[in-house]
């Protein structure tokens, strides 16, 4: 659910509407040239990875991420064709103000990754007020209002990638909460993509296996619990290793680029054939 990736330095700037590049990025090449993309949740793992990837194929990237310095590196590690907007998914009001920074950009959006969320353990008779609500906040409800704040933004033609779970298929103990919010987002996703077919604007669902990232080994309570959960979850795949977060970010490359224009409501599964075999 979040994972961590490699930064390098370069030079940026601030302004109001959030942290963006100090320098010409230069002429844009690659799969995604001329095309402006928004990362939720992009201050580490997939996220961060994704943002990358976009950027190395031309597009102008917004990411978001709830803590400034954090936010800050990531513009920083993924170059000058990245703009920082901090902000929380489970706020409307950071929402908003995502989206009126798209705006002043003049682009419009071409690709909308909604990657931010997160959960947790809890067993059925353990489970909170406050886990449920946080849960489904951010997975949810960040995820609608996330999409529907960009759909006056949104270009015709554009994709549309939401984060999904194999924990919304699967009957994995201790996350239930988590697991029904990503199975509220598959469905979300079969919904919109038929009720923006009309702009030609694909929803797709891409739905990552265990992830080799420091995020997965925080939800055990120590260190050498954590390690015993990584190891047992790469025992669980039958490639018999976690996925790592830029294989993630190949997959959504695909759903963002001309590639899978004839691709919609679908989910693109990347698990290491952990709900298929």
């Amino acid at each position: 659910m979040t994972s961590t990736s490699t930064s390098t330095s370069t030079s940026t700037s601030t302004s109001a509407a959030g942290t963006g590049p100090a320098t010409d990025p230069g002429p844009a090449t690659g799969r995604l040239a001329g095309r402006t993309a928004l990362v939720t949740g992009a201050t580490s793992g997939i996220g961060l990875a994704t943002a990358h990837r976009f950027a190395r194929e031309g597009a102008t990237v917004v990411v978001t991420g709830r803590r400034q310095q954090q936010l800050d590196a990531a513009v920083a590690a993924i170059g000058p064709r990245a703009v920082g907007v901090r902000g929380d998914a489970g706020d409307l009001a950071d929402i908003e103000r995502v989206m009126a920074t798209i705006g002043e950009l003049g682009g419009g959006l071409d690709v909308l990754f909604a990657n931010a969320g997160g959960g947790e353990f809890g067993a059925l008779g353990e489970i909170s007020w406050d886990t449920y609500r946080t849960t489904f906040d951010r997975n949810v409800g960040g995820t609608l209002f996330t999409v529907q704040a960009a759909l006056p933004l949104l270009a015709d033609g554009a994709s549309v990638i939401l984060a999904g779970s194999t924990a919304a298929t699967r009957g994995s103990a201790s996350f239930g909460v988590y697991g029904a919010s990503k199975a509220a987002v598959r469905s979300f996703a079969r919904t919109w993509a038929a009720e923006l077919a009309p702009r030609r604007i694909r929803v797709n669902v891409l739905v990552p296996g265990p992830v080799d990232t420091p995020g997965l080994g925080d939800l055990a309570p120590d260190p050498a619990a954590a390690r015993r959960l990584l190891q047992q979850l790469a025992d669980g795949v039958p490639l018999k290793r976690l996925g790592h977060p830029d294989e993630i970010a190949d997959a959504a490359l695909f759903l963002a680029a001309d590639s899978s224009r004839y691709v919609t409501g679908s989910e693109l599964v990347v698990d290491g054939g952990t709900t298929q075999l």
